[in-house]
């Protein structure tokens, strides 16, 4: 049988680093899966990310709307809505949001990472937003 997760069940975050948003789409916790992971991210003008890999996983994005810069170990490509983009495991990534608008992707990771490797002392985490 179909099993929904209504969106009002879905807990809003917000970055503790700068102004990103993140809804988690799919989770074990949602949907009891490490088969694939899921979440919306919403980059806000001037949000970054901090470069980081997953060891394990195969990230995918699909941008939803605006366009920023992925950046990927000396790399750096604009990307837009309608755009999906495949990162390896292991390979170094972030994203920019150099523009006035609102960039929002969906990402996955195939499978479920075990953890985030982080390149510097400089981190991603989430919280609750209130």
């Amino acid at each position: 049988m179909a099993q929904i997760v209504r969106a009002a069940d879905r807990p809003l975050l917000t970055s503790t680093r700068d102004g990103r948003d993140r809804i988690d789409l799919i989770t074990d916790e949602l949907f009891d899966t490490l088969e694939i992971r899921a979440d919306l991210i919403r980059y806000h003008p001037g949000d970054t990310a901090a470069a980081h890999y997953h060891e394990d996983a195969t990230h995918y994005f699909i941008v939803q709307e605006g366009a920023a810069l992925l950046h990927t170990g000396d790399d750096e490509a604009e990307v837009a809505a309608g755009d999906v983009v495949m990162v390896p495991p292991g390979e170094i990534h972030w994203f920019e949001n150099n523009r006035d608008g609102d960039f929002s992707f969906v990402e996955l990771w195939v499978p479920a990472p075990s953890r985030t490797v982080w390149v510097s002392n400089d981190q991603c985490t989430w919280a609750l937003r209130a």
